[in-house]
């Protein structure tokens, strides 16, 4: 499949590696529909991408806000060809810390958003897909998910967030050959440390101090190398059932 025809919807689409990848869909001639919850941040990037690109504001945590929206994007696009699940929270905190047990509420929202938000999104995509007209290939759609390396190598703290992105790989698999019958393609990507506006917001210290623990390139990942996985996913029709690792190598260590 090929990002010139694309119809995609990108959740997490008003920064990071979500517009990253709404840049690269509109860049080589697709359509994007950005979907964030920062709906003045959402409305800026989409204005700045031009007329192939629309925002709506979505909970993807909330299953009748990304129908509404998923429908809309629909309808707007003529389809969707491409579902990418950006959106995310890292909110992290000790299990027993010095105030106690971590609040369970806390770890249910990471994984609602997280874990619940991506499954929201990739179901109503995929209602959607199912209803395209084939490619050669028996192609109707890819559905892409954002794990992280956290999801192999947690750090202490990060338990509720690997939680999450641990499902986030393995419902991957199940929904694959799910909806293999249907020729939607479903896989994820499982970023390392990556230059995003949450890693962008720390002291330069602490980010070239991040980069330096990449064995190589011995530097944060950038967002258009993230796209740049997207659309090989996109284009390679083999890559199914997939978690593909873009981190230089790194190992996380315990803290």
């Amino acid at each position: 499949m090929d990002l010139a025809n694309a119809k995609a919807v990108i959740t997490g689409g008003a920064s990071g590696l979500g517009l990253a990848t709404a840049q690269r869909v509109v860049g080589a001639g697709g359509q994007a529909v950005l979907l964030d919850i920062n709906e003045e941040q959402g409305a800026s990037s989409a204005a700045a991408l031009g007329e192939r690109a629309a925002f709506m504001q979505v909970d993807v945590a909330d299953e009748k806000s990304v129908k509404r929206v998923m429908q809309r994007a629909n309808d707007l696009m003529g389809g969707i060809t491409l579902a990418v699940n950006c959106a995310g929270i890292a909110t992290a905190g000790r299990t027993l810390g010095r105030d106690g047990p971590w609040p369970t509420a806390h770890f249910n929202k990471v994984i609602q958003v997280n874990l619940v938000g991506s499954y929201n999104v990739t179901k109503e995509a995929a209602a959607f897909m199912a209803q395209n007209e084939p490619n050669d290939e028996g192609e109707r759609g890819v559905i892409i998910s954002t794990a992280s390396i956290a999801a192999f190598e947690g750090q202490i703290g990060q338990a509720a967030y690997s939680a999450s992105k641990g499902g986030v790989i393995g419902m991957m698999l199940p929904l694959a050959r799910e909806f293999a019958q249907f020729g939607i393609r479903v896989n994820t990507i499982a970023p390392g440390v990556f230059l995003t506006p949450m890693v962008a917001g720390m002291p330069e210290e602490v980010q070239e101090s991040l980069g330096r623990q990449v064995p190589f390139p011995p530097r944060l990942g950038k967002p258009e190398e993230y796209a740049d996985t997207v659309q090989f996913i996109y284009g390679t029709a083999m890559v199914n059932g997939e978690t593909i690792r873009v981190d230089g190598a790194i190992r996380m260590q315990p803290k």
